[in-house]
C-alpha cells in the first residue's frame, strides 16, 4: 500500500523561488522564519503527516464518525489521539498571534504544512481548518471578553471552533437565514433555530467546541444586512476560565456522506430547551461581514484542500503504475519482459497530467500565500494595497480552479488503477470521494466565479486582472528571450494564452454592463481559464529558474531537468485549454440561456 511522502524538495522551491520566502522574512515580525527554520518546520510536519495521519487515512474512512443516543459524537479510532498530539506539538497555533499562545508564522510557512494534512488525512484536518478561522473572526471582530475568554485556549486547540452558517431552507443563499437570537438584560442573546453542514460541529477531542452562528436580532432589517455573527459555546465558560453549564445546543444527527467519513457534519440545533446563550461579535447586523473573515481563509484552505488531494492520488497512482505488470506497450519487442503499466504511453499522459496540475496549482496557491502575507506586514502602505488587491483576486482561483482540478486529477489517478481504482482497498477510489465535496462547500464553484467577475474583474473595470496580464506577459517574453527553443515554445504558448484572456475580459466587461446573465452565465469557464493561464505564468516562472540553475550548476540537475520537462508539458497539454475556456465564456452562455424552463 503507497504510503505518503510530503514532496519536500517541490514545496521548497516554490516556497524560495516563486513566493519568495526571503522577502516575506524580511517583513516586521516574521524575522523568524528563516531558510533553515522553515526546512526543519516543514521537515517534522512531514514526518507527522507520515507516521501519524496517513496510517488512520484509510481506517477512518472505513470506521466513520458516529453519533451516540446521547447527541455525543465518537470519531474514528486513533483520530482522538493524533489530534491530541497535533496540538501537543504546537501545529495549531502556528500563524496565530503570540499574544494568544501563536507562534506567528507567516501564512507563507504555513501553507504546505496545510498542504500535508490534506494529502495525508483530509477528514482529520478539517476540524482545525474551521478553527484557524474561528479565531481570526474573534481576534478581528470580536470584544475584549471574547478574546480573553476564547482565544487562548483556541489558538493552543484546547478547544476548537466552528462556522454555522447554513439552514435547511436556505442553502447558500444566506440573506433567507432564519435563526433568531433574543437579547438579554445581561448582555448575552439566548439563539434559537437549527444549522445544517456544521463540520465537527460535535466531535470527542476537546471538552468545548466554540460555534460562530449567524442569526438574526428582532429588530434586524431584511436580507444579508440583518444578520448578525454571535459565538455560542457548548460549555458556558466561568470567570475563572473553567468550563459551567451545558450550552443549549445539541447535535441532533450527523450526515451519511459521499466522503470525508472520519469528519462528523453535524445537524445543531439551538434553543430546543429554553435558549442557547451566545454573545454579539461587533456590532450588530454586521455579521456577514465577520463571517467573511472566516470563509476567505476557509476558501485558500479549501484550495489547498485540492493540491493535498492532488498530490496524493498521483503519488498513489506513481507507486501502483510502477508495481502494476499488464500487457505490452507500443513499440516492445514481443519477445521482451512484460514491464510494468507505467511504460505504455498513456499511462504516462496521465501521470504528467496529475503531476503538472498538482505542480500549477500549489505555485499559484503558494505565491497567493506569500500576497496575503505582504497584505498583512509589509510596511509599505501602497504595497499592502497592492498585494490585498493581487490576493484578493487570486483566492476565488486558488478555492476554485484549484478544486475544480483535483476533481480531474483524482479521477486520472482512479483511470490508472483501472479496474482496481473502482476496489475501495487501492485507496484511489477514497481520493474521488473526500476530493467531491471540495468544489461545493465554502461556496460551490459558480458562488466563486460569481465573486470573480462581479467583485474580483467588473468591480474595477478589469483594472487588477490588467495588472496580473502585464505579469503574465513578462513572463511570456523572458521565455520568448531565452536561447533555449523549449522556453521560446512555452513562452509562445503562455503569450497565447493571454491573449485569450485578455479577450476574455474585454467581452466580460462589455458584457456585464449591459447583459450581465450572459456574464454570469460563461462565469466558471471565465475562472477556469484564469486558473490554467495563472498555472502557466507560474510554471514559465519557475522553467526559468530550472535553466538558470541548469546551466549553473547550482543544486540537483535532475530535479531542474524535471522541472523544465513538466513545465513544458503543462504548456503544451494545458495552456491551450485557456483558449477553449475563453470561447466557451464568451459565446455558452447565450444557449445555455435560450430554453425556458420546461424544455429542460
Amino acid at each position: 500500500m503507497s504510503t505518503y511522502h510530503a514532496p519536500l524538495p517541490e514545496m521548497t522551491f516554490v516556497m524560495n523561488e516563486l513566493a519568495g520566502l526571503s522577502q516575506v522574512a524580511s517583513l516586521p515580525g516574521f524575522e523568524d522564519a528563516t531558510r533553515d527554520t522553515v526546512a526543519a518546520i516543514l521537515a517534522e510536519a512531514a514526518k507527522f503527516a507520515t507516521d501519524v495521519l496517513d496510517p488512520l487515512n484509510q481506517s477512518g474512512d472505513r470506521e466513520g464518525a458516529v453519533r451516540l443516543p446521547d447527541g455525543s459524537v465518537r470519531t474514528p479510532k486513533g483520530f482522538k489521539d493524533a489530534y491530541l498530539r497535533f496540538v501537543a506539538n504546537g501545529w495549531n497555533g502556528l500563524t496565530k498571534n503570540p499574544e494568544y499562545g501563536g507562534q506567528g508564522l507567516p501564512q507563507l510557512v504555513s501553507t504546505p504544512i496545510e498542504e500535508m494534512w490534506h494529502s495525508a488525512n483530509m477528514a482529520f484536518d478539517l476540524c482545525p481548518l474551521l478553527t484557524q478561522g474561528a479565531i481570526e473572526a474573534i481576534e478581528l471582530a470580536g470584544s475584549d471578553y471574547l478574546k480573553a475568554t476564547f482565544l487562548p485556549k483556541m489558538v493552543s486547540g484546547e478547544w476548537t471552533g466552528t462556522m454555522n452558517l447554513t439552514e435547511a431552507q436556505a442553502g447558500s443563499d444566506l440573506a433567507a437565514v432564519r435563526t433568531r437570537a433574543e437579547p438579554q438584560e445581561d448582555g448575552t442573546y439566548k439563539l434559537f433555530g437549527q444549522k445544517i453542514f456544521i463540520t465537527y460541529g460535535e466531535h470527542d477531542y476537546t471538552d468545548n467546541i466554540v460555534h460562530l452562528v449567524l442569526a438574526r436580532l428582532p429588530d434586524a432589517p431584511p436580507g444579508v444586512k440583518g444578520i448578525s455573527l454571535f459565538v455560542v459555546p457548548k460549555w458556558l465558560v466561568n470567570a475563572d476560565g473553567s468550563l459551567g453549564e451545558r450550552n443549549d445546543v445539541l447535535c441532533v444527527s450527523i450526515e451519511h456522506k459521499l466522503g470525508i467519513h472520519a469528519s462528523p457534519t453535524a445537524v445543531l440545533a439551538y434553543g430546543d430547551h429554553g435558549g442557547a446563550t451566545g454573545w454579539l461579535v461587533g456590532e450588530a447586523n454586521r455579521g456577514l461581514e465577520y463571517m467573511f473573515i472566516m470563509m476567505n481563509l476557509a476558501r485558500f484552505s479549501v484550495g489547498m484542500e485540492g493540491v493535498g488531494i492532488g498530490e496524493r492520488a498521483y503519488q498513489r497512482a506513481v507507486a501502483f503504475a510502477r508495481e502494476r505488470v499488464q500487457g505490452r506497450p507500443v513499440g516492445t519487442a514481443p519477445a521482451a519482459a512484460m514491464p510494468a503499466i507505467i511504460e505504455h504511453p498513456d499511462v504516462r499522459r496521465m501521470l504528467m497530467t496529475m503531476r503538472a496540475s498538482t505542480e500549477a496549482m500549489r505555485a499559484v496557491a503558494y505565491v497567493t500565500a506569500a500576497a496575503l502575507d505582504n497584505a498583512r506586514r509589509n510596511p509599505d502602505a501602497g504595497a499592502r494595497a497592492a498585494h490585498l488587491a493581487f490576493a484578493e483576486f487570486m483566492v476565488p482561483i486558488v478555492k476554485g480552479w484549484s478544486t475544480e482540478t483535483a476533481q480531474r486529477v483524482a479521477n486520472l489517478g482512479l483511470q490508472v488503477h483501472g479496474g482496481m481504482g473502482f476496489i475501495e482497498e487501492t485507496g484511489a477510489a477514497q481520493h474521488v470521494r473526500d476530493a467531491r465535496i471540495i468544489t461545493i462547500y465554502e461556496g460551490t464553484t459558480a458562488i466563486q466565479a460569481n465573486d470573480f467577475v462581479g467583485r474580483k474583474t467588473a468591480r474595477d473595470q478589469g483594472a487588477v486582472a490588467s495588472r496580473v496580464l502585464d505579469e503574465v506577459g513578462k513572463t511570456a517574453l523572458a521565455l520568448k528571450a531565452h536561447g533555449n527553443a523549449a522556453l521560446v515554445a512555452m513562452g509562445e504558448r503562455l503569450e497565447a494564452a493571454a491573449e485569450s484572456a485578455k479577450s476574455a475580459l474585454a467581452w466580460l466587461l462589455r458584457s456585464y454592463a449591459s447583459n450581465p446573465r450572459d456574464a454570469f452565465a460563461g462565469s466558471v469557464p471565465y475562472l477556469e481559464l484564469w486558473g490554467h493561464l495563472c498555472g502557466g505564468w507560474q510554471m514559465g516562472r519557475a522553467a526559468l529558474v530550472a535553466e538558470a540553475k541548469l546551466t549553473a550548476g547550482d543544486g540537483d540537475p535532475d530535479f531542474w531537468r524535471v522541472k523544465l520537462l513538466t513545465s513544458g508539458y503543462y504548456a503544451e497539454a494545458m495552456l491551450p485549454r485557456v483558449e477553449a475556456l475563453a470561447e466557451e465564456a464568451m459565446h455558452g452562455g447565450e444557449n445555455a440561456l435560450a430554453l425556458a424552463a420546461a424544455q429542460f
